[in-house]
């Protein structure tokens, strides 16, 4: 019985020092998993507000996307604030910056005056607007140099065209758009001086039967070759350009794969580079407040078959000849020694 009972004896300090020294042991491994936690940097925040529903205009879409593959690049939480009414962008951006995202990222004139209150009201915020400028000391501003792009497709136009008549149906009569409408006209009459330029505007980005409308107009004046710059409206100037027949080139992104028989080139704008290269920076602390700007010689803007590749097969209306030239220009514009003037600094 002495045996039996030393053993129980033994056996219950055994639990004894094991439970005494299982609450240590437990706290140290709970406050060791609360120091990694603690040392796990939280996943920076990006949020990209726009003004319609992705998958309207490709110029959004761009960004979209430049957002989405930084983020998973650089193990980024990214959220995409979209709406149907662009009066809406001071409310979204008011949400973004009530959820503490880190950056928010927006786009376009129309966004200017709600960005403006907004980064004004909440100075240790960072936020970056695409293709507009806005001066204020926590605002990167993201601006391209199209008039160098749309140099190169009037170039192009201005050597292709058999009727000596060229168009382009532009969105509206503002200040932005004069650099596709001037910068195209500039290269038009530096490789065809005696072109005649046939310019008319839908009176929004929105339209395309106004846009058709118009790009039949120009055609029955003559035009073989007739450029949309009118955003969502260019598909009417596509569909009116297959109906008759004529040549037309897009915006943004490549769309000769729309039609390549009859959209021949597309002006190229790279919103996915910027958003990218914006979230890129941010990263890396590298972010600033200023403006950033995309031309040729940054391949941000250019032109398919001249600074880009297609899939789309190059359209004798085009031609290998006139491409060659148009490259030559887009050298001389790199290496400073053809300057293209931009139209809102004259």
């Amino acid at each position: 019985m002495k045996r039996v009972f030393l053993l129980l004896c033994l056996f219950a300090l055994a639990l004894a020092g094991c439970g005494g020294g299982g609450q240590p042991a437990d706290s140290s491994q709970s406050q060791s998993a609360e120091g990694d936690r603690g040392q796990d940097q939280p996943k920076k925040r990006i949020a990209l507000v726009l003004p319609e529903k992705i998958g309207v205009n490709p110029f959004f879409q761009q960004m979209d996307e430049g957002v989405k593959k930084a983020a998973e690049e650089f193990g980024l939480e990214a959220k995409t604030i979209e709406a149907t009414d662009p009066n809406a962008f001071e409310e979204n951006l008011r949400v973004a910056v009530a959820e503490q995202y880190d950056l928010v990222i927006t786009a376009t004139f129309q966004a200017e005056d709600a960005l403006k209150k907004v980064a004004t009201e909440n100075p240790d915020r960072q936020f970056a607007i695409i293709d507009t400028v806005i001066d204020l000391p926590n605002v990167r501003s993201v601006s391209f140099r199209e008039h160098e792009a749309a140099y190169l497709m009037g170039a192009a136009a201005g050597l292709a065209t058999k009727t000596g008549k060229v168009g382009m149906v532009a969105a509206m009569d503002i200040p932005l758009l004069k650099k596709y409408t001037v910068g195209f006209e500039e290269g038009l009459k530096a490789t065809n001086p005696d072109a005649e330029f046939l310019l008319n505007y839908v009176g929004s980005f929105e339209d395309p039967a106004k846009a058709k409308e118009l790009a039949l107009l120009q055609h029955s004046q003559g035009a073989d070759f007739i450029a949309g710059a009118a955003a969502v409206g260019d598909l009417g100037v596509f569909e009116a350009a297959k109906e008759k027949g004529f040549y037309t080139a897009g915006q943004d992104i490549d769309r000769t794969e729309v039609d390549p028989e009859h959209v021949v080139l597309s002006q190229l704008k790279g919103t996915d580079v910027a958003a990218y290269e914006t979230v890129k920076d941010f990263v890396n602390g590298t972010f600033t407040p200023g403006v950033v700007d995309y031309g040729l010689k940054e391949k941000g803007v250019g032109l398919t078959f001249v600074t880009h590749e297609s899939k789309s097969p190059l359209h004798p209306f085009i031609g290998e000849e006139t491409i060659a030239k148009v490259k030559e220009i887009n050298d001389e514009i790199v290496s400073g020694k053809r300057e293209v003037p931009d139209p809102l600094k004259n």
